[in-house]
């Protein structure tokens, strides 16, 4: 990467977030019940955008552990509270390693540099050494998006066309449920996030481009090349959905504070209180039905009131 794109990237990287949400990240990173020594803590998503601390706050922990789990990353909920504020964060952990390899575009996996193109902010770090392995981390989502657009989008656009194309296809090939045009909300929510930064990654592995009128660009990506590209991609658009679904799976028995998650959800959506009990927080899956059972008939009794 050239310093160009790690310097735009490193000044992304330290925007400006507010006290609540970097205390939040430091007590994440230290206290830790797994004893895995933690490199980094990224703090991303709409609540980075808005400010608020509404809702659940969605943090990245990179660990130096040489481990990992096979079916990564690790989902965890947790709760705290800063000086009389309740804070509600889903947090994601992997090694730094392993999240620099999906960066670069090695695994399969696309959420990595799918996700972090997309504006984040480093909130934790241990060290110098630590912000700057995120950094260049980062800079190669940049850059592995980058290439994947102009090679997915039209010989000449706009630098929204080929983001645009390049999250039309990302999202299609996850297994989730978008609006139609959710491609079109990120680029119109991140506009100063994303100006100037496709140029910059194209450059920054040897992509050169002609600049023609209205910010039009056209690569310069020689045939060959972006056949290699759309294999690449073709073989992780593949793997897309069943990596979805494994890490779904996965979750179903492992997201540790599932219950916690879970009761918080249905009383910010309903209103109706869940009780949690020592059972219910061991076994959040064989729980499920008795909860949603206790939810219906509350909600049919509230109904049946108000008639």
């Amino acid at each position: 990467m050239t310093a160009d794109l790690e310097g735009r990237v490193a000044a992304a990287l330290a925007r400006p977030v507010t006290a609540p949400v970097r205390a939040f990240a430091a007590y994440l990173a230290t206290h830790r019940s797994d004893a895995r020594p933690v490199a980094a803590v990224l703090f991303y998503g709409s609540n980075l955008r808005t400010g608020s601390l509404d809702g659940v706050l969605d943090f990245y922990i990179l660990t130096t552990d040489a481990r990992e789990e096979r079916i990564w990353p690790r989902v965890s909920y947790h709760e705290w509270e800063w000086q009389g504020v309740p804070l509600r964060a889903k947090v994601a952990t992997m090694n730094l390693a392993t999240f620099a390899a999906a960066a670069r575009g090695d695994r399969l996996d696309t959420t990595i540099w799918a996700r972090f193109v997309q504006p984040a902010a480093l909130v934790w770090q241990a060290d110098d050494a630590a912000a700057a392995g995120v950094v260049t981390a980062v800079s190669q989502c940049a850059a592995t998006a980058a290439r994947l657009a102009v090679a997915l989008g039209p010989q000449a656009g706009t630098p929204e066309d080929y983001w645009r194309a390049l999250f039309r296809a990302t999202y299609a090939a996850e297994f989730r449920v978008e609006k139609a045009g959710r491609e079109d909300s990120i680029l119109s929510a991140n506009r100063d996030h994303f100006d100037g930064l496709l140029p910059l990654a194209l450059l920054a592995q040897g992509i050169d481009f002609a600049r023609g009128a209205d910010s039009v660009i056209r690569p310069h990506l020689p045939a060959a090349q972006r056949r290699a590209l759309l294999r690449w991609w073709r073989a992780r658009r593949r793997m897309g959905k069943p990596l979805n679904v494994t890490r779904l799976l996965k979750a179903s028995t492992t997201f540790e504070g599932a219950a916690r998650y879970a009761a918080w959800k249905i009383e910010r959506h309903t209103g109706i209180a869940v009780a949690l009990t020592p059972w219910r927080e061991r076994h959040p899956v064989l729980a499920a039905p008795g909860v949603l059972w206790r939810l219906w008939r509350a909600r049919r009794a509230a109904a049946r009131s108000a008639a």
